[in-house]
């Protein structure tokens, strides 16, 4: 049976780590063996038949699935989480990384207060033309976000990253496209970038309404550039954090080069295209129109089904950069060995983009449940992600969770809310879900008792990231998720969306972030 199992790997009918595990869950098997499983697969895939058809990129993504799920460890304290990113946090090739913090007393706000910011750079070692980016679709986005998107048209070369957090430059007083532009400019001459201001592209997160401190930026600027290091990406991962409880960095190995990225985001999470800031770092020369592509397919099937409270941010940008030190294939590679090599590229690129995403939604504002939600059985991928979203973002249903109470009838009320919006006359009467794993919903009707409502709220219980007073932790203690899966029945599309609970720390962080 296992034999077969590993056939079915390779031939693509088992799409990751996660879904081998889910297959063969009624087995008392260990994560190890499932991976071995996973490299008896890649072996079988010489000799079988059938097998011998699956694709290099298939190959590299059951190989990246399997890693990211060694690496979905739990924790037990964040001194182990961060030596355990320090692991994973060697740069590509061809970088280098800097930051430093000083404080500013902001015009907007009452005399004598005194903030903190943080200057991070991210520095290509000589102009790059493989890069690519995306950006939120909200109408009032930043001015940083204005500066990035003419970068990407005007550009043709890429260098370096300036991002500030604290501070978002979004709507501020005076013209925040120029201020965003005279810090790129400052930067570049500190630098002596040879293309300029036009390859540094800005990124800021913090407090709309609040104008940059650009003299202080500045005077700043040379001990950000005198501690560029070309070891660790976890500085930057560490300096680009707001409310984030702890640092988020994912890793992965492809094409005889890395793929490093770094993510922050805790609050105003609803993203429409990535999160609040994500930067994405290759030493793998990808071609630019070839890159882009991938990156919104990999933002469209990650950061793009995952949400903390349905509040679009005005600065999300996702920016991938390939320093272009290492080739995607050797020169002379044939057209098929050329596009095995994109497929195994860009389904690297997605299984990092996924863990970021992951994480974000583990490390949300007051976050102690992560709620995981598979909608099956839909007509359209859109409407999946829709129905997903919708349980996701349900203040009663997160409420719920957040209390461990199994109110699966906020679950029904939030699905058949949405569909009566978007699709009144999808019918339903094969609609089932389920909850822990738990069947609980079929043919219009409940199938709950007393049993039942113990083992879903011990379900929830066992996901709980929280501490023994219900705080949410600085670390991720596991990988854990309330499991609810709703299969409508009428389709073959599907997706599976992130989200979070809604706890009393959330309201308290927002009540009083700016102060």
């Amino acid at each position: 049976m296992y034999c077969h199992l590993a056939i079915q790997c390779v031939c693509g009918q088992l799409l990751s780590f996660a879904s081998l595990s889910r297959l063969i869950s009624p087995f008392p098997l260990s994560q190890m063996f499932i991976q071995g499983l996973l490299t008896a697969a890649l072996a079988l895939s010489v000799s079988h038949p059938a097998a011998s058809r699956a694709s290099a990129s298939r190959k590299a993504s059951l190989i990246g699935s399997a890693t990211m799920a060694a690496n979905d460890s739990a924790f037990s304290s964040l001194d182990e989480y961060l030596g355990h990113l320090a692991s994973e946090a060697a740069l590509p090739e061809g970088f280098r990384i800097g930051n430093c913090g000083f404080e500013f007393e902001p015009s907007e706000a009452a005399t004598g207060t005194r903030v903190k910011m943080r200057l991070t750079l991210i520095v290509a070692d000589k102009p790059s033309s493989s890069f690519a980016a995306v950006f939120t679709k909200n109408a009032f986005c930043g001015s940083p976000v204005t500066v990035g998107k003419r970068r990407m048209r005007e550009s043709p070369t890429l260098q370096a990253l300036l991002v500030n957090n604290k501070v978002s430059n979004v709507c501020a007083a005076g013209d925040g496209v120029a201020d965003s532009e005279a810090l790129c400019e400052a930067l570049a001459t500190a630098l002596e970038l040879p293309d300029g201001a036009a390859s540094v592209l800005p990124s800021s997160t913090g407090v709309i309404g609040w104008k940059l401190p650009v003299p202080e930026m500045r005077a700043a600027m040379p001990e950000a550039v005198a501690s560029l290091q070309a070891g660790s990406a976890l500085p930057a991962a560490q300096g680009i954090m707001t409310t984030d409880r702890y640092p988020k960095l994912r890793a992965a190995s492809v094409c005889g080069g890395r793929i490093v990225g770094i993510a922050k985001g805790a609050g105003m999470i609803e993203p429409n295209m990535a999160t609040m800031l994500s930067f994405l770092l290759t030493d793998v020369a990808v071609p630019r129109a070839q890159l882009q592509a991938m990156l919104s397919r990999a933002v469209d099937v990650s950061f793009n089904c995952m949400s903390v409270d349905a509040d679009q941010s005005t600065s999300d940008t996702l920016v991938c950069l390939s320093s272009e030190a290492k080739l995607l294939c050797p020169e002379g590679a044939s057209d098929e060995e050329q596009a095995a090599a994109l497929a195994e590229f860009e389904s690297a690129l997605t299984s990092v983009c996924e863990g970021l995403a992951a994480d974000v939604a583990r490390n949300g504002e007051g976050t102690t449940h992560v709620i995981r939600v598979q909608v099956t059985g839909a007509p359209s991928v859109d409407l999946a992600r829709g129905v997903g979203k919708a349980v996701v973002n349900s203040p009663l249903f997160k409420t719920a969770v957040a209390g461990n109470d199994p109110n699966v009838g906020r679950l029904v009320a939030a699905v058949g809310s949405y569909l009566g919006r978007v699709a009144p006359d999808l019918s339903l009467d094969k609609c089932t879900m389920s909850l822990g794993g738990r069947p609980i919903f079929s043919a219009g009707s409940f199938d709950l008792d007393n049993e039942a409502e113990a083992a879903l709220s011990a379900h929830m219980r066992d996901a709980l990231i929280s501490d023994d007073n219900g705080a949410s932790l600085l670390y991720p203690p596991h990988q854990r998720c309330v499991e609810v899966a709703i299969d409508l029945g009428v389709g073959d599309k599907g997706v599976t969306v992130l989200g979070s609970d809604l706890t009393r720390e959330y309201v308290d962080i927002n009540a009083d972030y700016r102060s």
